[in-house]
């Protein structure tokens, strides 16, 4: 390919990602406003609502994906953005005046990283083994992930009346960012949900425009779609989360942000049942590379971690980052190498 079509891809590239960045942004603001003003629990808001939100774009990617029978580009994009996402939390920290995992006042997140890991391993071991029972060409185990799913969701809901933690080294309150207007205390509910509205339409649509220009940029560089699979595309459909979480760090709703990361990658995992029915192949995680193993293995790791953190309640810094996050970043850039390595 010419040097000038990879030199334009990479521009459109750039110019989606900048609106997806301010969607993500607004998104996140209304989400804190709204969570206010209805009275809604901010972990539950980033769990279910933010998450969901921001994911659009992988969900959209992974059905045309599989309907397009691309089992490679399906599996690297979800599996591969589970790690980068989880390192999202560690940029965050940068905002957070502290190590972000010090601030939830409940257990529910080391609840939500647990589950987590063990719908990471149940897939490890299923991806490892292969499928063994197939119905329809559905295989068992992306049934058992969906089932596992809705069991999570179910616990996490029930869990999150709970007694608290008590959160330690808690910020200064914080200027409003960029992203609040002057007029939006005096904005009704419903104007607030119809900018909700729009600004998850930007990030579907803009998403999607994001992966359409990676699929290109991975053709036109000779990079191969397994390594921009579980890198650039990855990194693409992960933006929301990374817009939205910076901006809850910013706004002081930490445990919006580290639901919408945990609640992100849950959903990643259970959109591999839905692949499943559309991708006409046979079970979809059979016969799956060795990127996809790896891809699963280090979001076991970094997810560890991450509870290892929301355990211990205080914990040593490096910088103005908690110790944690500088694993997990560290970490996702051993990923990095690795993915490059078996590519």
């Amino acid at each position: 390919m010419p040097a000038t079509s990879l030199t334009s891809s990479l521009l459109i590239f750039a110019l989606c990602a900048g609106v997806v960045w301010f969607s993500g942004a607004r998104l996140a603001y209304l989400a804190d406003t709204l969570s206010d003003r209805f009275k809604l629990a901010k972990s539950l808001v980033g769990l279910l609502l933010l998450s969901l939100a921001t994911s659009l774009p992988e969900v959209a990617t992974t059905l045309s994906a599989a309907i397009n029978q691309a089992q490679n580009l399906v599996l690297n994009n979800l599996f591969g953005g589970i790690a980068l996402q989880t390192a999202i939390l560690g940029i965050a920290d940068f905002w957070a005046r502290g190590a972000i995992t010090n601030y939830p006042r409940k257990a529910n997140h080391a609840l939500e990283a647990t589950l987590l890991v063990l719908l990471l391993a149940i897939t490890l071991i299923i991806t490892t083994t292969g499928e063994t029972v197939v119905v329809f060409q559905i295989g068992a185990g992306s049934v058992f992930i969906a089932l596992t799913y809705a069991g999570t969701i179910w616990i996490l809901r029930r869990y999150d009346g709970s007694s608290d933690w008590i959160p330690v080294d808690l910020p200064d309150t914080q200027d409003r960012p960029f992203l609040a207007t002057a007029d939006d205390d005096k904005t009704t509910n419903h104007a607030l949900i119809l900018q909700s509205v729009v600004a998850c339409l930007a990030i579907l649509v803009f998403g999607l425009l994001l992966v359409l220009f990676a699929e290109r940029i991975a053709v036109q560089s000779g990079l191969g779609t397994s390594f921009i699979g579980v890198t650039l595309l990855a990194a693409a459909t992960s933006l929301p989360e990374l817009t939205t979480s910076i901006t809850a760090a910013r706004l002081g709703a930490y445990t919006m942000a580290i639901s919408n990361i945990f609640g992100s990658n849950l959903i990643m995992l259970v959109l591999v049942f839905p692949a499943d029915i559309l991708y006409r192949g046979g079970p979809i995680l059979q016969g799956a590379s060795t990127t996809v193993s790896l891809a699963l293995s280090f979001g076991i790791v970094v997810t560890a971690i991450y509870l290892t953190g929301l355990i211990v309640r205080r914990k040593p810094k490096v910088g103005v980052l908690g110790l944690d996050s500088v694993l997990v970043i560290v970490t996702f850039g051993a990923s990095l190498l690795a993915y490059y390595y078996v590519r």
